[in-house]
């Protein structure tokens, strides 16, 4: 049996149910004592992992070559019919890799029903879009595009035919798919703009915890780290995205809608498989730039990430936090926030970019 000592006003804390608890934060000295630190990173390190260097596919190397041209696709609007969007209108790289706005607008204008989540380190995660109906960027790249309210590209040989009048795009298609007879198709377009996506991660100073840095975060930050694992939110929230590997019934505990006031009621996975068991489920985000990636939940109806933990906690593990907690909780996550790599929101010139107010 360990015990974590944890300096809160002379108290010191031993749960006899071999699990580790954390005293309230009222001590004017804010540091841990040595036990608690080593303890709490042990802790931390068992549930989560640092990011890698880059999101690897065995069956789409990233190279060089696709990622500079899936950087020019990413950006171009000629991707859309009427060049009104491109991938970076609804996944902005200079916000986090999102609009900010609950939903996003399509290509004639009309907008869909569900966020926009980020790109940001989603290519770690085990499947894409909110009801998972996608396994990989790769497969998720292609599918926007021929959407009629996101992209509205009529048909995948529509778009190759476009492209295909482009120098520069000829060019770096031959360059990023050396060796194939026609290397402008709609596969490697989707593989293209998937390799730019697995570039897109971005470390952040939990990152250089979990390596063993324990300066790395504040003390508030490792109070929030505790509160976060006894609240049991590691549950949908853990591996090296903390979370969007799992999916999940939103709410457990009541109705979402009656947490968040969300216009319609969205029945989530169910709308793809018509299974009863898939009503409500959906895919659990990850909380990786969480602080930056506001509004929150699958229709972004809730824009203050405070109350986006209250939430969590109330509908999905049924319990009421105070706002003592909520608090730390909130400092912990933005530890999440990392930096998004250099030079991704930058296109040549030749690239056609659309320009849109942010939410």
């Amino acid at each position: 049996m360990r015990k974590i000592f944890i300096l809160f006003l002379g108290l010191s804390i031993l749960n006899a149910c071999n699990t580790r608890q954390q005293a309230p934060s009222t001590q004017a000295e804010e540091s841990l004592s040595a036990d608690a630190e080593r303890f709490l990173l042990q802790d931390a390190q068992d549930v989560f992992k640092p990011l890698p260097d880059v999101a690897e596919n065995k069956d789409n190397p990233v190279t060089p070559e696709k990622v500079l041209l899936g950087k020019a696709l990413y950006h171009d609007a000629r991707l859309s019919k009427t060049g009104n969007n491109s991938c970076n209108s609804c996944h902005n790289l200079n916000t986090f890799g999102v609009d900010r706005n609950p939903t996003s607008t399509g290509d004639a204008g009309k907008n869909g029903n569900r966020n926009s989540p980020t790109v940001l380190n989603a290519a770690l995660h085990t499947v894409q879009f909110w009801d998972g109906r996608a396994k990989d960027v790769e497969e998720q790249a292609g599918m926007p595009i021929l959407n009629p309210i996101e992209m509205a590209i009529p048909s995948k040989d529509f778009l190759v035919k476009r492209l295909k009048e482009i120098k520069e795009y000829r060019e770096l298609f031959a360059k990023a798919f050396p060796g194939e007879k026609d290397p402008l198709n709609y596969s490697n377009i989707q593989k293209a703009i998937a390799a730019f996506e697995r570039t897109l991660l971005t470390p952040s100073p939990f990152d250089e915890y979990l390596k063993g840095n324990t300066n790395a975060l504040t003390y508030k930050q490792k109070i929030g780290l505790r509160e976060f694992l006894n609240a049991g939110c590691q549950q949908c929230h853990s591996g090296v995205t903390l979370g969007g590997n799992t999916l999940q019934k939103f709410a457990v505990f009541g109705n979402y809608w009656d947490y968040t006031n969300s216009k319609t009621q969205d029945k989530g996975r169910f709308e793809q498989t018509k299974n009863n068991a898939d009503e409500y489920v959906f895919k659990s985000c990850g909380l990786r730039n969480c602080a930056e990636t506001y509004p929150y939940f699958h229709d972004g109806s809730v824009a203050d990430l405070k109350e986006a933990v209250r939430i969590m906690a109330k509908a999905q593990l049924n319990k009421e936090l105070s706002q003592e907690k909520i608090d730390a909780i909130t400092e912990f996550l933005k530890s999440l926030t990392g930096k998004v790599p250099a030079d991704v929101a930058t296109v040549p010139e030749w690239v056609v970019t659309v320009k849109k107010t942010q939410g």
